[in-house]
Formats: structure tokens, sequence, C-alpha cells
């Protein structure tokens, strides 16, 4: 694999390069295509030169390989692959806030729109950090940091090849794990006290069958209207909020 892809994530395009040289994340390189130019591009190459970051000028095929094919315009912006946390940290951070652990697992969420929605009422409602899976879900990019508004550098994220281990770990830590159903107990009557982990489910899959079967009780948000479905970061952010009230925050 290309250094430059194992190393970074990648802001692709003219105008999300400019706002996020306008931002405080950690930009490692610009690469601008070779012989290109125009206004845009000279105010992009100024601004990376104004925050001494290096600009790089290079064929157009390696931003084709940088950007996966996509439409950069001329411009990729290099920024650093964001960290994730391990779960002891999680309990830590509860310890050091002196409260019940509160968390969020969720299972396979794929839209990195969603991801970053969730992290910004994680964030508000005071939850301690969030569990995703390795495979067929997003993982922290440059779109969910966007999209969380800056929440992504206050809710730590765990990352694991297992979360029916993980729930049996957390479980074995006496952490109450609630998940999200049709058929369950109105999330209105929710009671947060205590330890907790709340899964939610891919957005059009739901909790996979394995992972069900591991929580400790069922929550389902009723629904009068025609439309019988949330957006996951919709559903995400009622359920967290209920969590929230309830441990009297």
């Amino acid at each position: 694999m290309d250094d430059e892809k194992r190393d970074n994530e990648f802001v692709i395009g003219r105008h999300p390069a400019v706002e996020t040289l306008k931002s405080n994340q950690d930009i490692n390189k610009v690469f601008i295509q070779e012989e290109l130019k125009s206004d845009a591009i000279g105010d992009i190459i100024r601004a990376a030169q104004k925050r001494k970051i290096i600009v790089s000028k290079v064929p157009k095929s390696k931003l084709d390989l940088l950007s996966d094919g996509q439409n950069h315009q001329g411009v990729v912006v290099a920024v650093a692959a964001y960290r994730y946390a391990k779960l002891d940290d999680l309990f830590e951070l509860a310890k050091e806030k002196n409260e019940d652990p509160f968390f969020l697992i969720l299972d396979g969420i794929e839209d990195p729109h969603n991801l970053g929605s969730i992290m910004r009422t994680a964030d508000a409602a005071g939850v301690h950090g969030i569990i995703i899976p390795k495979r067929r879900a997003v993982q922290l990019t440059a779109t969910v940091a966007k999209t969380s508004t800056g929440a992504i550098e206050h809710v730590p994220v765990v990352r694991v090849t297992n979360l029916v281990q993980v729930v049996k770990e957390l479980k074995k830590k006496n952490v109450w794990i609630f998940g999200t159903d049709m058929d369950g107990t109105d999330f209105r009557s929710w009671n947060a006290t205590g330890a907790v982990a709340l899964v939610i489910g891919n957005e059009g899959k739901g909790i996979s069958a394995l992972l069900k079967k591991e929580c400790d009780e069922m929550l389902t948000i009723p629904m009068v209207g025609h439309v019988q479905s949330l957006n996951a970061s919709v559903a995400a952010s009622l359920l967290i909020y209920q969590g929230f009230s309830s441990r009297g925050k």
C-alpha cells in the first residue's frame, strides 16, 4: 500500500480543501495537480503556505490514486489519521468524571454523516465513549470529523474486531446492555442509571442477531405516523437524551 494512503485520511476537492485549511485540524500535506493554475488553486496554495504546510505538485495520476478516482478538482489534502482509544480509556474517563459509565455501541453504521451526528449528540449528552467494529462499518474519516463539528476531538472511539465479545466483556464489568428493536420497552421509560451501554443498529438491518442475544433489554421508539422508521442518527439522539435525562444531568 502507498505510504501516503496508509498514514493519512484525505480531503478531496477545492472547497473542502479550503474549509479544512481554515480549521484547526492537523494537516500533513497539500497535493496540487502540476501545471494546474487558477485563482482558486492559488488561494489554496497561499493558505497552506501561511500555515507552513508542505505543498506538493504531483501528476494527476497521483491524485487519482489518493482520491480513489473521485473528482478531486486538482486538489487533495492529507490530514492526520484519527487515533482510536482503548476500552479501558472509556472506563477511565467515566472514573475521572466520577460518573457511572455511559457507552454507545454502533453495530455497522455505514453513513459517515450518521456517525458524525451521533458523535455530536454523544458529546452533548456526556457519553463517555463509542465502540465501533473494524469491518463493515464507517471508520473515523474526514467526513465524520466535519459532520461531528469538533465532537471527534472529545468523544473517544474504540475500534474492535468482535462486538459480541466486547459486550460479553462489558457485562463481566457489570455494564447493563440495552439494544434497540421494533419490539421492546418504550424508550421513554428507560432508566439509564448505573453503568450502561446502548447498542444502535445498522441503518437498514438493525442490530445483528448474535448481538441482540447479548442485550439485557430491548428499547423501542413508538411511532404513530405514516413513516415507521427513523434515520439512525435521529433515533440514536432520542435514545441518548432519554438516557441523559434519566441519569439526572
